[in-house]
């Protein structure tokens, strides 16, 4: 496995593949028992992987416990992220949720008594509330990072806007500046690439990459059965061009003599190989079985014109103002404002 910089403002170097551990443990009802979790664990770090995603609202901190456990031995040789704002607590109530200075401090005490360590590598706030104001949280994300508490801090599934201006204040203020993003994004749901995935490259930060097998859509097992993630988190929804999408990445998959889960890794270590800032897609395996067959992916490589197939089946409305520049610019230049795509800066 390869390693990238966490985006253009750290130092910090992680796996090209996060393994994400929000299978790790049953509180929810489904996940993986400790011993397959242990298993799961140990094949990503002999494949060389670094980067461990957990939450305290994951399996309502089991994840984090498992997590503690595993890498006790080693702590040093990992970059641990956790997430906090929705709680770790089955029961969720004000005084344990939301991103507010009284909920991150007290969650981050939380998690290192779980995780079993004296300091958490990256930070996520989980979700905006749409509450709290962002010089709250930016000053709180600074103040941990003074205390040694964390070392970096990003937001999870966050208006663009409001990172933007998070990351703005932070730098204006001296405080330390939004390290990062996480998002959702696969061939199934590319639409970060209107707002969140340019600003990310803009401004320098790393964009971690939540369900990039579109929730098991794109392993093509749904293709003949409803059973499996999707229809346990009430989310499975055939559209025309998820059946075409799926068709698609079926045929690539078949020109290689690969399985879809490939072709879906594959299309994202393109995109990341072609962005200015460090895309991560986060492996949430539930089995050996899944991660291995995932890990598998990293031999694949797609040509240009499959590359060109995919971006073609699976591309998106640009929206507005996207469209309206488009295609001013189309015509002003004489010519077709073609498929959408996302301006990039230029390196630094």
């Amino acid at each position: 496995m390869k390693y990238t910089p966490f985006g253009r403002n750290t130092g910090l170097r992680v796996a090209e593949l996060a393994l994400g551990t929000g299978n790790f443990g049953t509180g929810w009802g489904y996940g993986s028992e400790k011993e397959e979790a242990r298993r799961v664990f140990d094949r990503y770090v002999d494949a060389g992987g670094n980067f461990i995603d957990t939450a305290d609202a994951y399996q309502f901190g089991q994840s984090e416990q498992l997590v503690g456990e595993f890498i006790a031995a080693e702590r040093d040789r990992f970059v641990v992220a956790t997430k906090y704002t929705l709680g770790a607590a089955p029961e969720a109530s004000v005084a344990n949720t939301g991103n507010s200075r009284k909920n991150m401090i007290a969650s981050v005490e939380a998690s290192l008594k779980r995780l079993k360590t004296d300091r958490i590598d990256l930070l996520w706030a989980h979700f905006s509330d749409n509450l709290t104001p962002l010089e709250e949280i930016v000053r709180a994300f600074d103040d941990l990072i003074r205390a040694g508490k964390i070392q970096y801090a990003g937001l999870s599934n966050f208006p663009a806007w409001r990172i933007a201006r998070a990351d703005t204040l932070a730098e204006l203020r001296g405080w330390a500046r939004i390290a990062g993003i996480q998002v959702e994004y696969s061939l199934v749901e590319r639409t970060a690439e209107r707002e969140l995935l340019p600003m990310a490259e803009a401004l320098g930060m790393a964009a971690t990459l939540w369900s990039p097998l579109g929730g098991g859509l794109l392993t093509g097992k749904y293709r003949h059965s409803n059973a499996g993630r999707l229809t346990e988190l009430g989310r499975l929804v055939h559209r025309e061009k998820d059946t075409a999408l799926l068709d698609e990445v079926l045929a690539i998959a078949q020109e290689h003599g690969a399985q879809p889960t490939h072709v879906a890794i594959a299309w994202l270590r393109n995109r990341a190989a072609h962005s200015s800032t460090s895309l991560i897609p986060i492996l949430g395996p539930r089995t050996l079985a899944q991660l291995d067959d995932t890990l598998s992916a990293l031999s694949l490589t797609l040509s240009e014109e499959q590359v060109a197939r995919l971006d073609r089946v699976s591309a998106i409305e640009p929206g507005t103002p996207h469209r309206q520049i488009a295609d001013t610019l189309a015509r002003a230049q004489g010519g077709d404002s073609g498929r959408f795509a996302a301006p990039r800066p230029p390196r630094a």
